[in-house]
């Protein structure tokens, strides 16, 4: 166990913590989301909560900052975008070395806590390790989902996500312990590298956000919520609507933002249903939070989801869910229960599952409404934040327990081979 400089507080005590994070707010996804809900019901405990993320525009420093309901302190360094990305911004290498090191020196934490590998998960890490500080690691990272935003070419691929998993690897063996969001992406992590013994806790959700509906429907509304981007596989949902019975009036919003916009636009008018596809872009969290109770039914194609907070967020708001057979979603959706699952690309069995849902009976609806509800209650952010404060405090911890997917047994090397059909494209 580290030795901890900074001396062991009580359980009751005030901790000092440090997250940091290559993603956070304003940026939206299911990492920049987890940080600030952690940080924010962190400081809503009493504890001094600190983030070092890149800035969010060329104005960078330290201040103040609201978030998810908690105001904490946010250092923000300097930061570059990176044009292959839509959003994307970083800060670099040998600068975050150094800002980590004075942020540390200045605040002395107890604990550091990273949410990834990357150029500050990194940099933090290296720093809190010199220093003997305690280091928990968090991976929401799959280095394939990057891939599309880099200028590598395509052949080069599968070598770069085996150099980013020992990269990973590295810096993870730092962190007196390690988790991620499930029990799936925790194997995943522990498939792809040496690091053992990975912790599956939940990102966690507040319920009282969302606001379910059993009202009779009115209309056959199916919403995904989310970044609009490539892994997320939105054209073979765009091309499951063009295969639903027209008589079911079914529309598709998607609630967010993203590079394949214009791509999807295109591809719903090439398909003649432009007029039952709408695409939001950003909104504001009232807006998605009002569409996910409009909705009929959540769907959610990707087949690369650690844990898809979107999906609890639809859980939550009472909806049964149709999503892929893949990764950390069957955690989620049990099928037949509260939601469909469908084999990753199959467009036709998306559009079934889906007709499945908007042509069931009101009273066999309710029930899986119910369902989502019941299985996202194992979900609750407390139970989340009493397990990271135990794991700040080197306390053994006993994963929550939040679903009953029974444990991926796959050899290390096939499921390398499987990342690696993927990334050429090739089916499982």
């Amino acid at each position: 166990m580290t030795d901890v400089s900074h001396g062991e507080r009580s359980k009751s005590a005030r901790l000092r913590i440090v997250i940091g994070s290559d993603t956070f707010a304003p940026e939206i996804n299911g990492a920049a989301i987890f940080t600030s809900r952690l940080a924010a019901g962190l400081s809503n405990r009493g504890h001094d909560v600190h983030v070092i993320a890149a800035a969010a525009s060329r104005k960078h420093g330290t201040w103040k900052e609201s978030h998810e309901g908690g105001e904490f302190t946010v250092h923000r360094l300097k930061s570059w975008r990176w044009y292959p990305h839509p959003w994307l911004r970083f800060a670099l290498p040998w600068q975050v070395e150094r800002n980590c090191a004075r942020i540390l020196d200045e605040v002395k934490p107890d604990v550091v806590h990273h949410q990834s590998h990357i150029v500050i998960g990194k940099g933090l890490s290296d720093q809190a390790y010199k220093r003997g500080i305690r280091i928990i690691g968090t991976n929401h990272f799959m280095p394939e989902n990057l891939l599309e935003f880099t200028l590598i070419p395509k052949r080069f691929h599968p070598p770069a996500v085996a150099a980013a998993w020992r990269a990973a690897e590295r810096v993870y063996a730092h962190a007196e312990a390690v988790t991620s969001p499930t029990r799936r992406a925790a194997e995943f992590l522990e498939a792809s590298t040496n690091v053992r013994n990975v912790h599956a806790i939940s990102c966690g959700i507040d319920m009282s956000h969302y606001t379910p509906s059993f009202e009779p429907r009115t209309e056959n509304l199916i919403v995904f919520v989310g970044r609009v981007t490539g892994e997320k596989q939105l054209d073979k949902l765009v091309a499951a609507m063009a295969l639903l019975d027209p008589a079911l009036d079914a529309r598709l919003e998607i609630v967010g933002g993203g590079d394949v916009e214009a791509a999807l636009s295109a591809q719903a008018a090439r398909l003649g249903i432009s007029d039952r596809v709408k695409i939001s872009g950003y909104v504001t969290t009232e807006y998605l939070r009002g569409a996910l109770t409009r909705a009929s039914v959540f769907a959610m194609p990707s087949i690369a989801e650690l844990q898809s907070i979107a999906t609890m967020e639809a859980m939550a708001s009472g909806l049964p869910i149709v999503g892929a057979n893949a990764m950390a979603l069957p955690h989620l959706i049990h099928h037949g229960e509260n939601g469909y699952l469908f084999e990753p690309g199959d467009v036709q069995g998306l559009a079934d599952r889906l007709t499945d849902v908007l042509t069931m009976p009101q009273d066999e609806l309710d029930k899986f409404k119910r369902e989502s509800l019941k299985i996202v209650e194992a979900h609750d952010i407390q139970k989340t934040l009493d397990t990271f404060e135990a794991l700040y405090r080197g306390e053994t911890v006993a994963d929550p327990v939040v679903d009953d997917v029974p444990r991926l047994v796959v050899p290390r090397a096939t499921l390398r081979e499987r990342i690696t059909n993927r990334l050429r494209g090739s089916d499982d």
